[in-house]
């Protein structure tokens, strides 16, 4: 299989009416409660499009056209945009196709990593993903896409080499580097802006197996993050990691604070060596270190509860191009002046550096190092006088980064792309999106405005 040959398939008279049954959801009727519920929550659109073919997703963009409404697109259901009253919703669940050639993988707009991380590892490759195996190959990759492989392979829209998009006139694109090469690059971190990814080409590499290791960490995190900051500056690119410290709360990982990390292969003697440092320090105990399948090591995020939302989030994430120890300071008191507070931190650099900066428009390709932190707005924990306080704190850490990653953001504010963008890359994402929706109806995303 290669990538297929350049086309664009014309728009043709397509209404909703033409679509199958169930396709189309609409308040009162009988599945509108089970179509409306997604990953984090429970949305609140006008109508719903279920699309499992193209001609769906084309309909799906005209009849919005036609009404004028907003579009917003579900593949895996995690973003915080579902939650946004009104407009039109497109599930890309039906469209989850997975296909292999060689190293060639062509992905549908509504898989999951986790389905495809699977049906690779029977192929003997991988992609680099996210961490979870239910988000949606979509969203990430037009976010740009940090996983475990990011020090080797890059971002996952680093090996996008091609992708089908339906354009919000209905316009059928196939876009690689010989055509449309433009909306190529807008879509290597550019997010939802320019219409609907129906299939992803990723070029994969050879991947039979990861040694993945947990340590623990106890008592002061700072010398250890020195610790493992040195020894992820000469670390080599088969090796990424990450910290987290969560509170007992958090539901997605056990409390307290660890360093996971990942090395392509199975050598585990390999992976020791290089995570020696941290392994001989007092305070870091050895959980787990072993070779294991690549699909197993990504997690299983539990859907939203209705009846017990997640509190909000003040804090925010930021892209380091050196974790100093001033910066380590900052971010490890934050954690412990805050009970319920998240820190999280992953290496980056290698495959992810040696992009120029202007080939995509992910930001910050000379960090080291991504950093995440924010304190759950709990009743008695955060309160009016304080949250101030806490985001004002956070501020002056993002301020010593030199960008923000749009996907670990919870806010729907559109003042946030200013942060993720350099004025030049905002200007050159505008002109393309002017030239494929100029209405913006895809704007349920972190929004370009037309020019």
């Amino acid at each position: 299989m290669s990538v297929p040959p350049v086309s664009v398939t014309r728009v043709t008279d397509l209404s909703l009416t033409d679509l199958a049954a169930g396709t189309v959801v609409k308040p009162g009727d009988a599945d509108w409660d089970a179509a409306r519920s997604f990953h984090s929550g429970v949305g609140e659109p006008t109508i719903i499009v279920r699309a499992s073919t193209v001609d769906d997703v084309r309909a799906g963009v005209r009849y919005a056209a036609s009404e004028r409404l907003d579009v917003m697109i579900r593949c895996g259901g995690h973003s915080v945009w579902g939650a946004v009253p009104g407009g039109l919703t497109l599930d890309l669940s039906g469209l989850d196709d997975i296909r292999v050639d060689g190293t060639l993988v062509q992905v549908g707009g509504g898989a999951t990593w986790g389905a495809v991380a699977a049906e690779l590892a029977r192929h003997g490759l991988g992609v680099s993903s996210g961490d979870t195996a239910s988000v949606g190959v979509g969203g990430l990759t037009l976010g740009g896409g940090i996983g475990w492989m990011v020090r080797a392979w890059g971002l996952a829209a680093d090996q996008l080499v091609g992708a089908q998009v339906v354009t919000a006139r209905g316009d059928v694109l196939e876009v690689n580097e010989a055509s449309h090469a433009d909306l190529l690059w807008a879509l290597r971190g550019g997010g939802g802006n320019f219409g609907v990814v129906t299939r992803f080409d990723f070029r994969a590499h050879p991947l039979t197996s990861v040694v993945f290791a947990t340590l623990g960490v106890d008592g002061d995190a700072r010398p250890v993050l020195r610790a493992l900051r040195d020894t992820m500056s000469t670390a080599p690119r088969d090796l990424t990691v990450t910290y987290m410290d969560v509170p007992a709360m958090d539901p997605h990982a056990p409390a307290g604070a660890t360093i996971t990390a990942c090395w392509i292969g199975d050598d585990e003697d390999a992976a020791r060596a290089a995570l020696a440092p941290l392994l001989a320090l007092d305070a870091v105990t050895e959980t787990e270190l072993r070779a294991r399948s690549y699909p197993d090591i990504l997690m299983d995020a539990p859907p939203a509860d209705p009846d017990q939302p997640m509190p909000g989030f003040v804090g925010g994430n930021t892209l380091l191009d050196a974790l100093t120890d001033d910066a380590i300071d900052r971010l490890v008191s934050f954690r412990e002046a805050n009970q319920a507070s998240v820190l999280f931190l992953r290496s980056l650099g290698g495959a992810f550096g040696d992009v120029a900066q202007d080939d995509t428009p992910f930001p910050a390709r000379t960090a080291s190092w991504f950093a995440m932190a924010g304190a759950f707005d709990i009743p008695g924990l955060v309160h009016d006088g304080n949250r101030p306080l806490i985001q004002a704190e956070w501020d002056a850490i993002e301020a010593l980064g030199a960008g923000l990653y749009g996907n670990f953001t919870v806010t729907t504010d559109p003042a946030i792309v200013t942060r993720m963008y350099s004025p030049e890359t905002r200007a050159r994402l505008a002109e393309i999106k002017r030239r494929f929706d100029p209405q913006n109806r895809f704007c349920r995303n972190h929004n370009v405005a037309p020019s």
